[in-house]
């Protein structure tokens, strides 16, 4: 971990809290996990889990090794996931100050969700920015259905890119369709086994702490659904906060 022998600075802005979200099984804690494997070295770091009923995400991280124990903290929602990162979000909250109290010196604290369906996001109240993360087994054309997480997340990530081959989906196609549906928001097709890709990604991290430093980083919601047209020209957003599907 970086040495910090100055006392805190009364004037230091809180860390970056970054969420990560997305389907079950498309490797957020793996993102999660490669992120404090590539910058334990040079940021402080802490994480915060979601899962309903257990702490596995949380455990999963600790027996990596990627970051001190105790720097890894689990919330057990006990409901749909969505509900602890956008509805109710006291228990993330809490936990994610009770971290930065203990360790004053944290530059980001990343905030995983449980995994849910394409229409999960977090609460600006909550997050500063936020990352969706898909990947590529859970089939080619998932980039094309939208959702206000693939569309207008801060960051979409198109996970396992290296599998592409073995599940038959056309990762080129598949990462083409994701930046149509973002309207030229970032997209990253990521693989732990591609140091390009790993690379952007920790670009894009570096640069969101940098804006967030200079105080100009503005969260931005998502929404809990996404927009749709209503056939002549005009655009509706849905305010349901519980917009959910199982």
């Amino acid at each position: 971990m970086p040495d910090h022998a100055d006392p805190v600075d009364p004037t230091r802005r809180r860390p970056l809290r970054l969420g990560i979200c997305g389907p079950v099984g498309t490797g957020k804690s793996s993102l999660i996990a490669l992120l404090c494997r590539e910058l334990a070295g040079s940021l402080e770091l802490a994480v915060v889990t979601n899962d309903i009923y257990t702490d596995e995400d949380a455990r999963f991280l600790r027996s990596a090794g990627v970051l001190e124990v105790d720097r890894i903290r689990a919330v057990e929602t006990g409901a749909c996931p969505h509900t602890a990162i956008r509805d109710d979000i006291t228990a993330n909250l809490m936990a994610a100050e009770e971290l930065e109290g203990t360790y004053p010196f944290l530059d980001v604290v990343m905030i995983e969700s449980g995994g849910d369906n394409l229409t999960a996001t977090f609460s600006p109240a909550l997050v500063d920015a936020q990352v969706f993360v898909l990947d590529v087994a859970g089939g080619g054309d998932v980039a094309r259905k939208g959702g206000p997480g693939i569309e207008r997340a801060d960051l979409l990530v198109v996970n396992k890119t290296d599998l592409a081959p073995y599940v038959g989906v056309d990762v080129v196609q598949m990462l083409a369709d994701a930046r149509s549906a973002r309207d030229e928001r970032p997209v990253v097709g990521l693989s732990r086994t591609d140091r390009d890709s790993i690379d952007q990604l920790t670009a894009w991290l570096a640069d969101v702490l940098a804006t967030h430093r200079a105080g100009t980083l503005v969260p931005v919601d998502p929404g809990p659904m996404a927009a749709h047209g209503d056939g002549v020209g005009h655009g509706h957003g849905h305010g349901h906060a519980g917009a959910h599907q199982h």
